[in-house]
C-alpha cells in the first residue's frame, strides 16, 4: 500500500509540474492554460493512484482504469482545437494536454525521473522550440518590379510587405545603370522625385502558407507599378 505522505506528495508533484506547463500556455493566451493544465495532471495522477491501490487489494489489472484517462484527454484535448479558413490552431495546446495526462500517471505510479524528465522536454519544447520550428516554415524569394518614381512607391510597397507579414532582407533601386541601397522604413517620402522608371530589387523572407498569387496581385495593384517579376 502507497502510505498517506507518499499519496501526497504524488499529487502536489503532479500539480506543480502541470502548473509549469500550463503557465508557459498561459502566456500564450491558449484555450487550456494554467488552470486546466493542473487538473489534468492531479486528475491523471490520482486515477493512477487509484488503479494502483485497486491493483495491490484486490490483484485486478490497473491498466484498464488508466487506459480511460487516455481516452478521455482525448476529448478534452479536441475542445482545444479550431479551424480558421486553411489554418488549424491548437493542436500544440491538445498535445500539452496529453502528455500533461501521461507525466500524471507516471507521478501517480511512482515513475519521478520519467515524469518529471518528460516534463523538462515539453517545456523546453513549447518554450524554445518553437523558434526552430518558425525558422523551417519561412522561406526566401526574390521579386523584381518595374515602377514609375513617386514619392509614395515605397511606402505603399511597405504597406503590403507589412500585411502579409513579409520581412524585407534587402532592397535595392536601381536607375539609370546606378544602384542606390534605400531602407523602405527610413526613406523620406518628401523627397521630390522625377517620373521615371525603377527597377526595384527586394529579397523576400515570408511564411511558406502565403498566399503567392494574391501577393503578386496586390503588389500589381499599387499606382506606379509596371511589372511584378516573382524569382525562385
Amino acid at each position: 500500500m502507497i502510505s498517506n505522505p507518499e499519496l501526497v506528495l504524488r499529487i502536489v508533484l503532479s500539480a506543480i509540474v502541470g502548473g509549469i506547463i500550463g503557465l508557459e500556455r498561459e502566456s500564450g493566451n491558449r484555450a487550456a492554460g494554467f488552470r486546466t493544465h493542473i487538473l489534468v495532471t492531479i486528475g491523471s495522477a490520482l486515477i493512477m493512484l487509484i488503479s494502483v491501490q485497486v491493483g495491490i487489494k484486490y490483484g485486478s489489472d490497473p491498466s484498464r482504469l488508466v487506459a480511460q484517462v487516455v481516452s478521455g484527454i482525448g476529448f478534452l484535448g479536441a475542445g482545444t482545437i479550431l479551424r480558421n479558413g486553411d489554418t488549424v490552431i491548437g493542436l500544440t495546446t491538445a498535445a500539452s494536454l496529453w502528455v500533461c495526462g501521461g507525466i500524471g500517471i507516471a507521478i501517480g505510479g511512482g515513475f519521478y525521473i520519467g515524469g518529471l524528465v518528460t516534463a523538462g522536454i515539453t517545456l523546453i519544447s513549447l518554450r524554445y522550440l518553437n523558434k526552430i520550428e518558425k525558422a523551417f516554415k519561412k522561406r526566401n524569394r526574390k521579386i523584381i518590379l518595374l515602377c514609375q518614381e513617386r514619392a509614395d512607391l515605397l511606402r505603399n510597397l511597405a504597406n503590403v510587405f507589412a500585411k502579409n507579414n513579409i520581412r524585407i532582407k534587402d532592397l535595392k533601386v536601381n536607375k539609370d545603370e546606378l544602384k542606390y541601397d534605400y531602407s523602405i522604413l527610413e526613406r523620406d517620402d518628401t523627397m521630390p522625385l522625377d517620373k521615371d522608371i525603377l527597377e526595384i530589387e527586394c529579397s523576400l523572407i515570408f511564411e511558406k502558407q502565403l498566399d503567392i498569387n494574391k501577393f503578386q496581385m496586390e503588389l500589381s495593384e499599387i499606382e506606379g507599378v509596371e511589372q511584378v517579376k516573382l524569382l525562385s
